[in-house]
């Protein structure tokens, strides 16, 4: 899979090792734009900060997507983690006068952990490693269609000193 499509398609599925990649990936190019853009552009730097955060919405939520479905949930599920994890942030000046605050900011840290621990650190529901599933009739079968059948004690010779 290739990068652009790591960070924009929303079908599909990754790996731990993907996700971890491409959330490191968009979280360093935010650090390299929140530090680099005060030195470039500025006083104009706000604007290009708050693009770049709102931009970065969209790649994580692509992982995330990718990564719920590779869990066994739906890619609505991890869209809807990430913005779980960004809104409350966002809502937070407008909604501060009515004490919303510490409830909002509980909000954003339960999506993190959900994410953290969903996302994050469980393996995949579609795993090749897994365990295999025994047929139904396994049991019953390593009994019944033995190739070598082993001779009954009564029937060996018995040997002669």
């Amino acid at each position: 899979m290739s990068l652009f499509r790591l960070l924009t398609d929303l079908d599909g599925r990754i790996g731990l090792s993907r996700f971890w990649l491409g959330s490191a990936l968009v979280a360093l190019m935010l650090l390299a734009i929140q530090h680099g853009a005060p030195h470039l552009a500025g006083r104009h730097a706000g604007p290009i900060i708050a693009f770049a955060n709102a931009f970065a919405l969209f790649p994580w939520a692509a992982l995330a997507a990718k990564r719920s479905t590779d869990r066994g949930g739906t890619a609505l599920f991890g869209i809807l983690l990430v913005c779980a994890m960004v809104l409350p942030g966002q809502l937070k000046p407008f909604l501060s006068s009515y004490a919303w605050g510490p409830s909002l900011d509980t909000i954003a840290l339960l999506a993190w952990l959900v994410a953290l621990v969903d996302l994050g650190m469980l393996p995949s529901a579609h795993d090749d490693d897994r365990v295999a599933e025994a047929a139904a009739d396994a049991k019953a079968r390593a009994w019944t269609s033995s190739s070598t059948h082993p001779s009954s004690p009564s029937t060996q010779p018995i040997p002669s000193p």
